[in-house]
């Protein structure tokens, strides 16, 4: 009976936690709506006199983006301000012909009057956090926008971000992820579902109130003072963006959030690139929960559901742990469940945690019909989209918990990045793109074994105790089989 108490110990511990994620998403809901409620009240910033307008430098981290460079370039060469105000520096840590590519745009921009430089470093020492430390010594901008080579910045998105600098205490302000492919794939709809409750719910729910909230690393403006207050870039942790947010945060620097301002950029389109990038959010998540934890909790300033909330936010990663081990653990203590009479109490009682779902629906469908609108057909559609991103993020709980092992064990690994297609330009061929990675993941046949594994537990549905079966971890099973075989089916499809 050790064993069976040692599965239901880390069983129960584990639900627990994701319940506990589930009702910090729910209040964050209701200060979404509050927040939705208050905005029709409030006035927009008053706009800058064009004379008055502040020097600002764009900053452009990039690194053998071959695809996307011409793109970029053009795009950032028509952002709408003052010549005289306005710099640009191309962060290029390329080691490949999209350097050539890169300057040749560069001096086209240049003859056009604009200050455009092109910043090349020796080694990439802190990958892109280095790069940006490199430009900050140079950049003659009092704030310091940011954008990845996939990101295309409205025309006057500048013109809508910097007003909000007129307080003097608002070091950051962020704006939200549009996605330009997100219609290109089963993948891409699942990772836009994601991202849009990360830019709705969780920033607009933590903002509003106060709570500290993160620089996204890519369309967002600095104050230059901010970052120097905070510590300056570190090249410590895979998300050096989290890192810089808690630090400045810390500081009693303030973060604005614009929901309603958005900036288009590409999700990735095949999972090779997801996983690359997965991995290294969720590993920086758990390096950031090792580096911040105690600073949030001992911090004098921040109230406790500030610091509730900030721990939960950098426990984000660490609950696919959480539901690792919960799938994992499920068909033994569904054996148990029907060996043990004694235990049934239990098991009632645990029943209680199928509410965790329950919630996370509630609050996703908010988000979900922000975008697509109210209706029957609507409320189907994401009923739908709802349990296939679930069963899809399951099946990517393997890999992720990995990188949160990783993180939170402090092991050192390089920053990965995520491929950028242009599909377009490509003649929507992806497979020709040169950054992808040839091999399969060693994690790819774990997670085909998983399958299999959570295939035995609905055959175990039929067979266990004595009553004809139980059927109640039925769906969930199911769910896991459909997200463990799109993972592993589409990782060994994208290699041929």
């Amino acid at each position: 009976m050790i064993l069976e108490w040692i599965c239901i110990i880390i069983y129960s511990a584990s639900l627990v936690m994701i319940l506990f994620y589930s009702l910090s998403q729910l209040n964050l809901l209701f200060n979404y709506l509050k927040a939705h409620k208050k905005a029709r009240k409030t006035k927009a910033p008053v706009a800058i006199p064009i004379d008055q307008l502040p020097p600002v430098t764009i900053q452009l981290p990039v690194y053998n983006e071959l695809y996307v460079m011409e793109r970029l370039l053009e795009n950032i060469a028509c952002i709408e301000y003052p010549k005289d105000k306005l710099e640009i520096q191309v962060l290029d840590d390329s080691t490949d012909e999209s350097v050539e590519i890169t300057s040749q745009w560069i001096d086209r921009i240049r003859s056009q009057g604009i200050e455009i430089t092109h910043v090349r470093r020796v080694d990439r020492s802190g990958f892109k956090a280095g790069a940006l430390k490199e430009g900050l010594k140079k950049a003659s901008g009092e704030f310091i926008a940011i954008f990845d080579a996939d990101f295309l910045p409205d025309k006057d998105w500048l013109l809508k971000t910097i007003g909000h600098f007129e307080d003097e205490n608002v070091g950051v302000v962020q704006t939200r992820w549009s996605h330009i492919n997100r219609d290109y794939s089963l993948l891409t709809q699942v990772q836009a579902f994601a991202l849009d409750a990360h830019f709705t719910l969780e920033q607009v729910g933590r903002n509003s109130k106060g709570h500290f909230i993160n620089f996204n690393g890519t369309a967002g403006i600095w104050r230059k003072q901010t970052i120097y207050d905070a510590g300056n870039w570190q090249g410590d942790t895979l998300t050096e963006d989290l890192d810089l947010s808690y630090r400045a945060q810390l500081k009693k620097w303030k973060f604005v959030y614009l929901e309603d301002v958005t900036t288009p950029a590409e999700l990735p389109i095949v999972i090779s690139a997801a996983r690359s990038q997965q991995f290294r959010w969720n590993k920086g998540g758990a390096e950031n929960f090792q580096k911040m934890f105690k600073k949030v909790v001992s911090s004098n300033h921040l109230s406790f559901k500030t610091k509730f909330h900030g721990v939960l936010h950098l426990l984000n990663s660490t609950m696919f742990l959480n539901v690792l081990i919960v799938a994992i653990l499920s068909i033994p203590m569904l054996y148990i469940k029907n060996e043990y009479e004694s235990l049934k109490v239990y098991f009632i009682v645990m029943s209680f945690f199928v509410s965790s779902t329950i919630i996370f629906f509630i609050c996703y469908w908010f988000m979900y019909r922000n975008t697509y609108g109210t209706g029957f057909k609507n409320f189907i559609t994401y009923i739908g989209m709802f349990f296939t991103f679930f069963s899809i993020a399951m099946g990517f709980s393997l890999h992720n918990s990995i990188a949160v092992i990783e993180g939170h064990m402090g092991k050192r690994s390089e920053f990965v990045r995520t491929p950028k297609f242009n599909i377009a330009s490509m003649g929507g061929n992806w497979k020709t793109n040169k950054y992808l990675r040839k091999k399969i993941s060693p994690h790819v046949i774990l997670e085909g074994l998983l399958m299999c594994y959570f295939i035995f537990g609905l055959y175990s549905a039929f067979v266990v105790g004595d009553q004809g079966g139980d059927f109640g971890l039925f769906p969930f099973h199911l769910m896991l089989v459909i997200g463990f075989g799109y993972v592993f089916f589409s990782s060994l499809i994208d290699k041929q």
